[in-house]
């Protein structure tokens, strides 16, 4: 533990401002990018504070309660709760696609050993199936409610259940389908990512790690594939151990990697914490009545 406070006590402040500036750009990138994903005509706003105060959420609450807490805040102001769910479902798919490329880039640059190859490719699968599924609804819905209706058909409740649930998700999806939205989508997914990696390259330099960008790359894929599954609140723990598995592909010795994971961890947690807590007195959001079950979606009377 000396070893790691020392290590901590080195670090270079300048560019550990810089690594914290540039993942606050990114949430601001994710906020535009949320806008296209919702139908076009559609004028959601501050969504800038609602991803703030998810981000605030999933730090300190369990069960990534925080993606609960950024919908009410949008739907509280007019948008549709189940739709603005919707798009950020769209959104983790997004996310899940650029981490899977970033794995599949580590892949060709670094040695990875067969037990990680064997863990990302289960996240790949997984992904692309949810994309599978996605795309077939937003490229052929007819289809799809054809076949829904077929493998309901002798229960008319729960038909009307599917047929719900597929009215939200093509409103939903109407922003991933509109021509107009998709260069705006992709240039805003590219400035997230790209900010991503330049938080995590200059929190390594921060740390004395001056490893160049392959190893930024790869720390942040490992950090999407571990935060992607369910943990602790404020990924505690889970940040550590993929900071570690990422960083001794380059030989960094353990001391040296916990301090990193400390060091970036704790530099993304509080400032983002802090600042979406202000914003939740800022958006007069009460956390009792956030828990309290959304009405449910009308029942479609459609054909």
């Amino acid at each position: 533990m000396g070893a790691i406070t020392a290590r901590l006590a080195e670090t270079r402040w300048s560019f550990l401002a810089v690594s914290v500036a540039l993942n606050i750009f990114s949430l601001w990138c994710r906020a535009k990018r949320w806008g296209y994903l919702f139908p076009p005509g559609a004028r959601p706003r501050r969504l800038f504070n609602a991803v703030m105060i998810g981000y605030m959420g999933n730090n300190v609450l369990p069960l990534r309660a925080g993606e609960v807490l950024r919908a009410y805040v949008v739907a509280r102001r007019g948008e549709g709760f189940w739709t603005t769910v919707t798009t950020m479902v769209v959104e983790r798919v997004l996310d899940g696609l650029a981490v899977g490329l970033m794995l599949a880039a580590v892949f060709f640059l670094v040695p990875v050993p067969r037990e990680l190859e064997w863990a990302a490719l289960l996240f790949l699968s997984a992904d692309l199936a949810l994309i599978a599924v996605l795309g077939a609804f937003a490229l052929a819905p007819r289809w799809v409610r054809g076949v829904a209706r077929r493998l309901t058909g002798r229960s008319p409740a729960l038909a009307a259940r599917i047929e719900r649930l597929l009215d939200t998700l093509d409103t939903g999806l109407a922003g991933i389908r509109a021509p107009s939205h998709f260069p705006s989508t992709v240039l805003w997914s590219s400035l997230i990512w790209v900010s991503l990696i330049g938080t995590t390259w200059a929190c390594l330099l921060a740390a004395h790690l001056d490893l160049g960008v392959v190893a930024a790359l790869t720390t942040l894929a490992f950090l999407g594939l571990g935060v992607s599954l369910p943990s602790s609140p404020g990924f505690v723990g889970v940040i550590q151990a993929a900071a570690w598995a990422a960083l001794r592909l380059f030989d960094v010795p353990l001391n040296e990697a916990l301090s990193f994971s400390i060091l970036l961890h704790v530099s993304q947690l509080v400032p983002v914490t802090v600042w979406g807590l202000i914003l939740l007195l800022v958006e007069h959001v009460s956390l009792s009545e956030a828990g309290r079950p959304p009405e449910r979606p009308p029942v479609s009377t459609g054909t």
